[in-house]
């Protein structure tokens, strides 16, 4: 299997429709979860929603830097989550979150082991599959967060 194939299948694992590493996925941890949850503050953690707008503003943006070569996100945008006040919104941003990872995943297959070497926008940030592997824990990352944030609101409304 071609490098690239293995880091979209990865990719799609722990976004759309993995059990694999965390014996679970966004998509199924989401697929549940309603607005009041999403939005629920515990403590200083951060919200569901607000992890979740986080992960999308990644992949949407090195996205869109693959389309285009300018990579324009900056990490202190990265949680600037809109409000959120309906369940319409929600679903939204969840739509958006599945739509741009299945992007993002067919963007990965398409390349070659050589572009997959190339320098990401600067040398300091290494090669394109570094930066695509730090995606990949990235979301592992915060696919834990919400695992454990969802469970302390299940828990509090018992």
């Amino acid at each position: 299997m071609q490098t690239s194939q293995q880091l979209a299948d990865h990719f799609r694992e722990v976004i759309l429709n993995g059990l694999w590493i965390a014996n679970t996925n966004y998509k199924d941890q989401l697929s549940n979860v309603n607005r009041n949850e999403a939005v629920k503050k515990i403590g200083t953690f951060n919200t569901i929603a607000a992890l979740t707008y986080h992960i999308n503003y990644y992949i949407e943006g090195v996205s869109v830097f693959f389309e285009t070569g300018e990579l324009t996100i900056k990490d202190q945008f990265s949680f600037d989550l809109p409000e959120i006040t309906s369940e319409n919104d929600w679903e939204q941003l969840k739509n958006r979150f599945w739509l741009n990872s299945e992007k993002f995943a067919t963007q990965i297959e398409q390349m070659t082991d050589e572009q997959l070497d190339d320098i990401f926008v600067l040398e300091k940030y290494g090669t394109y599959q570094r930066n695509i592997d730090a995606i990949i824990e990235h979301c592992y990352y915060h696919l834990g967060q919400i695992v454990l944030i969802k469970k302390m609101i299940q828990n509090s409304s018992n």
